[in-house]
């Protein structure tokens, strides 16, 4: 027996043989490396729930059952005790972290070992795919085993050791699960961030409360979705989440506190001390996106005059919370910027050296209503790990540190990318996306050309049997739909590459005439390459014929008109719309320009995959309705 789901439900038998029940469960004390199972959990008749020690009364475990080396009448029944929990009620089904690979499973299974015929310790818990097919039934186990086996991809098992868990549902607070293993709360907040995304809604909170405030604070600020901050926000009692913010650096409380609605805010902010508060309001008085609203308050400035060891002093008398020190400003008696100086400057000076004599004076500094990415930019061009933010007489507001720059950077090129129409599966993770959404990313035309086609087919079918022509059509689309998605592409770079002049105009005009030259070029190539397709698959009389146009007159009815003219006529046709639809399209690429200007100056979002998919389809439709009507009237009448 080597898995929790195969020792459920075996009988539990006397020394006699007599049946007492059947197992439902096993206790284990936790304060082990690999917990011995102390307690035997089963249901009596009538469903009665009985527990027993399984030291004192288990003598082996057999596909048979579970032996007692006791007769039912002597065995004498037991209690859980604090430090024990039950492995199927309180782990298994449950959702636990995993410590070491830093992410959220569900126990499907739990594996066990014997040690000694009456001995058995819990290794750890099955996340894998073979475990919810055991708990199925192991049969359906084996049969998937062999034949993942069978194709050359064995089904492995997935455990995680017992010193690598940590429960989130737990009934009591005061269970651990391991005095050996590193626990949840022991983690860097950037990890605990990461699992908390990952949890249902109903157990965040649970996961909260086993965080101390300093705890919560670090990792609350280091979530990445906006909305799941409100919400644990709005889930923690008033009094709990302003400790938690005030402990917070300024900027990033300040970024919390705007997610929030008025009143919310307005009564977190009041239950702070008046330094925070004032300090998160500081920040929350200027504008989204600038230098202003990403900077902390928490930097050290000295007077020009005083000495290195005056500095380091001041550095020691600082809290333990607070923001990093990367370099010391010196002001000068009206408390202007005058000069900047790294900590190494300071620890290898003369105690006595004066800081104005130490000092670089160049100091590169931004004000705070520079736009945050142009801030990034500062920093990376001159290598600092922080700038000063200033006002016009060149007071120092605060510092905006390195790592909000990184943040600032992240969030842009993730921005861009959005744009592009790049997943962060494609940029981030570094693994190889998955074969179909590389397709629906891609290669989407092929589906709607499919379907077009098919409609177009179904239409030309039912208004008088035309259906045979479709082949022409079906030939031009694909230009015309990789057309539309290459144009989108391109007002993609040309947006993102796009440096705004300091008047504030937009480039429209210009842009205008540069598609609309392209659209003339790829329309002239198209049109071109139909006729070349019939001059060199049917005869210069048929040609003629078909493009005469006192032909049809003359005929009198389609079933007169032989196959060749009207197979010239559909293929004409076909790259004729092409070419129109083509052109069109391209036109309307300052139109997909302004609708990107429009929403980045609104700060939203704006998925390149969304656009190119609009642009494919409407392109598709304008395409689809045109050739129809058009082959209606040539074939049909």
């Amino acid at each position: 027996m080597n898995y929790l789901s195969e020792m459920l439900k075996l009988p539990v038998l006397d020394v006699n043989g007599n049946k007492l029940g059947v197992v439902n469960d096993l206790g284990i004390a936790t304060g082990e490396v690999f917990p011995h199972v102390t307690s035997l959990a089963f249901q009596g008749p009538g469903k009665t729930p009985f527990m027993i020690s399984w030291r004192k009364y288990v003598d082996h475990v057999d596909e048979s059952g579970v032996h007692l080396k006791a007769c039912d009448t002597d065995v004498r029944f037991s209690f859980l005790q604090p430090d024990e929990l039950l492995l199927a009620r309180d782990i298994l089904n449950k959702q636990i972290v995993d410590t070491q690979g830093l992410k959220v499973v569900r126990v499907n299974d739990l594996k066990l070992s014997s040690s000694g015929e009456n001995q058995l310790r819990l290794l750890g818990a099955e996340v894998g795919m073979r475990g919810l097919l055991r708990a199925v039934h192991p049969a359906l186990e084996h049969v998937a085993a062999r034949i993942a086996r069978a194709v050359g991809k064995p089904l492995e098992e997935h455990i995680i050791a017992w010193s690598y868990m940590d429960l989130l549902e737990r009934s009591t607070q005061t269970i651990k699960l391991s005095v050996s293993h590193k626990t949840l709360d022991e983690l860097h907040p950037a990890d605990i961030a990461d699992i908390i995304e990952q949890l249902d809604p109903r157990l965040r909170g649970q996961v909260f409360a086993q965080l101390d405030t300093a705890q919560a604070a670090e990792a609350i600020s280091e979530f990445d979705d906006d909305e799941l901050v409100a919400e644990v926000l709005e889930g923690m009692s008033d009094r709990d989440a302003s400790s938690m913010l005030a402990l917070m650096d300024p900027d990033d409380a300040a970024d919390l506190i705007e997610e929030l609605d008025y009143e919310k805010a307005e009564k977190l902010l009041r239950l702070m001390g008046v330094k925070e508060e004032r300090a998160i309001r500081n920040l929350l008085g200027y504008e989204e996106h600038t230098a202003g609203r990403i900077m902390t308050s928490e930097f050290v400035a000295l007077p020009a005059t005083e000495t290195a060891a005056c500095a380091i002093d001041a550095i020691r008398e600082l809290d333990d919370d607070f923001e990093s020190i990367y370099y010391v400003y010196t002001l000068d008696p009206a408390g202007a910027l005058t000069g900047v100086l790294s900590l190494r400057t300071l620890i290898v000076a003369d105690r006595d050296a004066r800081l104005s004599d130490l000092a670089y004076r160049d100091v590169v500094w931004v004000a705070p209503d520079v736009d945050q990415e142009d801030v990034a930019d500062e920093m990376a061009k001159y290598d600092l790990v922080a700038v000063p933010v200033c006002d016009e007489n060149r007071h120092v507001l605060g510092i905006v540190t390195v790592d909000d720059a990184l943040d600032v950077i992240a969030e842009e090129h993730e921005e861009d990318l959005q744009i592009a129409g790049v997943g962060a599966s494609e940029s981030g993770s570094g693994e190889a996306p998955h074969m179909l959404t590389w397709f629906a990313r891609r290669q989407y035309w092929v589906l709607v050309w499919a379907i077009a086609s098919g409609v177009i087919a179904a239409v030309l079918d039912a208004a008088g049997g035309a259906s045979a022509y479709v082949i022409y059509p079906m030939c031009a689309m694909p230009v015309v739909l990789l057309a539309a998605d290459r144009v989108v592409s391109f007002v993609r770079n040309y947006f993102l590459e796009y440096d705004e002049p300091e008047d504030g105009g937009k480039p429209y005009l210009g842009f205008f005439l540069q598609t609309a030259g392209l659209g003339v070029v790829l329309a002239a190539l198209i049109y071109l390459c139909g006729q070349l397709v019939l001059g060199a698959a049917y005869p210069d009389e048929v040609i003629a014929m078909a493009s005469d146009p006192s032909f049809a007159p003359a005929v009198g009815s389609a079933g007169q008109v032989p196959a060749e003219v009207l197979q010239v006529q559909a293929v004409s046709i076909s790259f004729a719309c092409a070419a129109a639809v083509v052109f069109c399209c391209c036109l309307a690429a300052v139109g997909y320009l302004k609708l990107l200007f429009w929403r980045d100056e609104r700060d939203l979002n704006t998925s390149g995959t969304a656009l190119g998919v609009s642009a494919v389809l409407a392109s598709c439709v304008a395409y689809s309705v045109a050739v129809t009507l058009l082959m209606l009237l040539a074939v049909c009448w």
